[in-house]
This record gives C-alpha cells, structure tokens and sequence, in this order.
C-alpha cells in the first residue's frame, strides 16, 4: 500500500505523535523562532521518524497528497501564506479538536466547504459545531501507554493534570480545583505546564507524568466545558479510576458509580473522592472497569484504521483489504454522532458493589 505525504501543523503534539502511526508521511512546517503552529518536533518528544520537519517557505514546493488543517488559523490565514494552489485545491481534511467556544450550539465553524472532510474527536464536539455545507466524521481518540503499566493507587491522594490552568480559568474547572483543595480539605497534586502559580507540582515529561500517577488514588477531571482530554484517558488505560464532571462527552465514556465517577454536582464529587480515598478496594474496581472501557474504545489500533480509511478516501487511494475502523466510530461522509444510549448515573459510587 502506497504511504501518503500529509501537510499539516503542529498543534497538539500528542495527538500528532498518535497520528505518526498510521503509517504515513507528515511534513511539519516550521518557522524562525518556533512560534504557535509552526514549532516543529518538541525537545525530548519521541515523535517517530514518519514525522519531518520542513521551512514553511518550502511548502509550496512539496509534492503532497493532501493537506490536514488542526486549528481555525490554519485555514484563514496559513494556508494562504504558504500553500501553492494546487495544495489549496487538492485533498484536505480539518481535524476540529475542540468545542465551539463562542457559543455552544450557534457557533458557525470556519470551514464551510462540501469538499472538505470535517474530523471531530468527540460525537459531542460534532453535534454542537454548526458546520453548514461541510461533511463530518467522528474518529474517536487513540491512546497507548506503557505495556504492563497499571495503577497501584497505593497513595491516598488525587491527582490533576491541566496545562496552564491558571489563565484557562472556570472552563477548566481552576476553582474547583482550588475548592477541593483549599475549602475541602482533599489531597489533590496538580501537574502541568505553570502549575507552580497554583501551588502545583510543574511540568514533567508525559512518559514520567503517567509512571508517577499510577500510584494516586484517583484522577480529578474538572473541566466544566472542554473536548475529552488525552489525560483522562490514559489514567483510564492505567486503572486509575476518574473522577468528572458529567459534561461534554465524559458521559459516554464514564458510567457512574462503574467504571468511574461523574456528576454535576461538586459537593457529591468531594463526597466520592472521600470515599475512594478510604475504600481502596472500591478504587481497584472502578479502575479496572474503566480500563476495560478505555481499551475497548480507544486503541491505537482502532484510531489507527479508522484514520488510515479517511486519509485514503480523502485522497482517492484504497484502503489495506481486510482493515476495519471503529465500530463505534461515524466512519460515513455527512455522519455527525452515533453513540448508544447510556444508562442513567446512580447518585453514590458504591451503589452497585
């Protein structure tokens, strides 16, 4: 099967690093002084080689097979800066990997063009994104961690992991953060990138960051308004169980009181984080629940395929014979969500023990 060159930007490394998988070539443009979008392979990151590097003013001048736009600015103000027009007419596709921001359900997305695939990473970023003309597809996220690795919530403690948590503010929950901590009393560390201005514990490589949290008790989510993060995921492939908030797509992922915690309700959320901290075997139980769900829906194997079919349908090239997508995953143009009904959440975690 013949490897496709793929032009696209660095705007989140990890998943970048997940797409390095499927097998194609990216060429990743950069410029002088690395600024956002164009800062190239990340120190100490281990991109796989599949993954290059090339001066933005050189784009033009590549030969490839279509081009993947991952942010808004990619597609009103890069494309036109280093594009030839034959890139600008070839085969693209848009990998949308947030909500709408400006108003939940009216936001009109950047891209309105029918010959334009529209990549979601959540059913939930798809429904509420009004994308007019444009065709979609749901390709659920793809994670791997460390074989063997797995939690041993040995620490009666929480952990929480967000970027830049202090400027980002309620959306990603920074006083319920400080509520937990400072109101309630919980043992909860923070990690992540100027964590430090909130008395957290800084940033560490995303391969040490996973080592350190197998030993945490449970994992806190705060996001009240967010896409499904990377991080969530992880800690459920590790077996440590998550505790949420029951918004955005976390409710297809987490069933209450089974294989994790979610809720609206903050006060109930310190309530089972008292109860995890004490019941360690409640804690082992939910993890490992959560793990099986994590490992069912969001292989790499399974991000890989599914990604790998819209790549070539995309530019016009067959597919490997016999590789499926994701079941689960909206794999037809002009799908938008498909997910199978949940089960209402019990109001305590030990319910169903």
């Amino acid at each position: 099967m013949r490897r496709l060159t793929i032009l696209t930007w660095h705007v989140h490394g990890s998943y970048l690093e997940a797409l390095g998988r499927t097998g194609h070539d990216f060429v990743v443009p950069v410029k002088p002084g690395r600024p956002a979008r164009y800062g190239g392979r990340p120190a100490g990151v281990a991109w796989p080689d599949s993954i290059r590097e090339v001066p933005a003013d050189a784009v033009r001048d590549l030969d490839v097979d279509l081009v993947l736009y991952q942010h808004e600015l990619n597609w009103t103000v890069d494309q036109h800066e280093l594009l030839s027009d034959a890139q600008l007419r070839g085969p693209r596709l848009f990998l949308e990997h947030d909500p709408p921001r400006q108003h939940p359900t009216d936001t009109v997305h950047a891209v309105d063009d029918p010959d334009v695939l529209l990549v979601h990473c959540t059913a939930f970023n798809a429904l509420m994104w009004d994308s007019r003309r444009t065709p979609t597809r749901v390709i659920d996220h793809g994670v791997e961690v460390e074989p063997g690795l797995l939690a041993t919530l040995e620490l009666e403690r929480g952990v929480v992991v967000v970027n830049d948590l202090a400027t980002r503010g309620r959306r990603l929950g920074a006083d319920l953060v400080a509520q937990a901590r400072d109101v309630e009393g919980l043992p909860i560390d923070l990690f992540g990138m100027h964590s430090e201005a909130l008395g957290g514990l800084g940033e560490v490589s995303r391969r040490e960051l996973v080592r350190r949290e197998t030993a945490y008790r449970f994992f806190f989510h705060p996001a009240r308004y967010t896409s499904l993060g990377l991080g969530v995921i992880e800690a459920m492939m590790l077996g440590l169980p998550v505790v949420g908030l029951a918004t955005t797509e976390l409710p297809t992922v987490i069933e209450h009181g089974v294989s994790g915690v979610i809720d609206t309700s903050p006060a109930r959320l310190w309530d089972a984080m008292r109860e995890l901290l004490a019941d360690r075997g409640l804690a082992e139980e939910l993890g490992r629940n959560g793990r099986r769900v994590a490992l069912e829906r969001f292989g790499i194997d399974r991000f890989v395929a599914d990604w790998d079919a819209a790549f070539r349908e995309v530019a016009g090239v067959p597919r490997a014979a016999g590789r499926v997508g994701n079941p689960r995953s909206t794999a037809g143009r002009g799908d938008t969500v498909g997910r199978r009904a949940r089960t209402e959440t019990t109001p305590l975690i030990g319910a169903s023990r």
